[in-house]
């Protein structure tokens, strides 16, 4: 090498070098967290279940860094960073990281998947009118009938959603609820799949080590899109026979223009919502019916307490009513209590910030597409 050519290459090395202190030096630290490994970071040491968690918030704070091979994860272990970063300033944390295994099964194309933008706040809007609390007493005499046949929750959010009554158990959209549940309960941890975290494997034969969700993903497609289209189809149809129940689909397809109603784009994500509503409203279901049977199976006191409270101010004459809330505190007590079963799960959001956050609470440096874990 030429000596003009060394001295260059050294100049130009030691401003890299200079830069990268300067670069270093101006940055917000990363939240705190335990020391990682090379390469595979917290892998070995931490476990994201929420003990482990809750453990680490002891000594690492509310608000701790982890990284998995390389992927970001923020956990938030308080209710004041909770609502600091996923309230208060949603708009910077509303948007979702790339979870390959659904978007192989064609779960990109529901709302819940959808990327924070105009195409989010436009269907997010949607349906919060049609689920605001104003609206939601509308769906009380759905949700009445369905009690008094004591049928499960389930078929509430089917018609409701699509306008459709389920009446046994051969029904199409019952065999679509299985299939659905099925899909999602075998395709492994959102965003915690050895494809979600190499996403080059999603590409690989069947064969090659860690494929497995991508190849059952790749099962699971056609059930993901028959739960989109099939009841779409379905509503289409009595609509243009005229006899198209009041739910979310046949009012949302009302209202379209008609350059909405042609757009490939727009039908897609009214698809995506009403096939994301039905499943949260699925899924929400049972899991409550099942946290509520299995609280008075183990206190039976409070179930002659509620019992008690209902014969006493109803009486055995007749169903109590929505309207009758308010006068049954126990009995809605043990509704709040069984609904707060349901909040204790996980929930993930994604950061997407490159900048350092420094009003508030917090002073750290978000790394963009980390996953963010609430731990409350």
């Amino acid at each position: 090498m030429a000596p003009s050519s060394a001295v260059a290459l050294a100049i130009a090395v030691g401003l890299g070098v200079v830069l990268f202190k300067r670069t270093r030096r101006h940055r917000p630290p990363l939240p705190p967290g335990p020391p990682t490994d090379p390469i595979i970071g917290h892998l070995r040491k931490v476990q994201l279940d929420d003990m482990t968690l809750y453990e680490l918030s002891k000594t690492y704070g509310d608000v701790i860094y982890l990284e998995m091979l390389g992927q970001p994860v923020v956990v938030l272990n308080s209710t004041e960073a909770a609502v600091e970063l996923l309230e208060r300033r949603s708009a910077n944390y509303s948007d979702r990281p790339r979870f390959h295994i659904y978007e192989i099964m064609a779960w990109n194309h529901t709302l819940t998947f959808t990327g924070y933008g105009k195409a989010f706040q436009r269907y997010r809007k949607l349906l919060q009118e049609h689920f605001k609390p104003s609206m939601i007493s509308g769906y009380h005499p759905i949700q009445a009938l369905a009690a008094r046949r004591f049928l499960q929750d389930i078929l509430i959010i089917m018609q409701v959603t699509y306008g459709h009554e389920i009446t046994s158990n051969d029904d199409p959209y019952m065999d679509i609820t299985d299939k659905t549940s099925h899909a999602l309960g075998n395709a492994g941890p959102p965003g915690g799949t050895p494809v979600d975290l190499f996403p080059f494997l999603r590409y690989m034969p069947s064969w090659f080590p860690g494929t497995y969700y991508a190849e059952f993903a790749r099962s699971q497609k056609a059930v993901v899109d028959v739960l989109h289209n099939y009841p779409f189809d379905q509503v289409v149809k009595e609509l243009a026979e005229g006899n198209a129940k009041p739910s979310f689909l046949s009012q949302t397809l009302e209202s379209l223009s008609p350059e909405e109603a042609k757009n490939p784009e727009t039908i897609r994500k009214i698809k995506g919502t009403a096939g994301v509503t039905y499943c949260a409203g699925a899924e929400t279901s049972w899991t409550t019916l099942s946290f509520f049977f299995l609280a008075m199976m183990l206190y039976p006191e409070c179930q002659k307490q509620a019992q008690h409270e209902i014969d006493f101010i109803i009486g055995s004459g007749r169903l109590p009513e929505f309207s009758d809330r308010k006068t049954l505190p126990y009995v809605e007590c043990i509704l709040q209590e069984t609904l707060r079963y349901g909040l204790l799960n996980c929930q993930i959001a994604s950061a997407n910030l490159t900048y350092g956050v420094s009003d508030g609470i917090l002073w750290y440096r978000w790394v963009g597409a980390s996953g963010m874990l609430e731990k409350l």
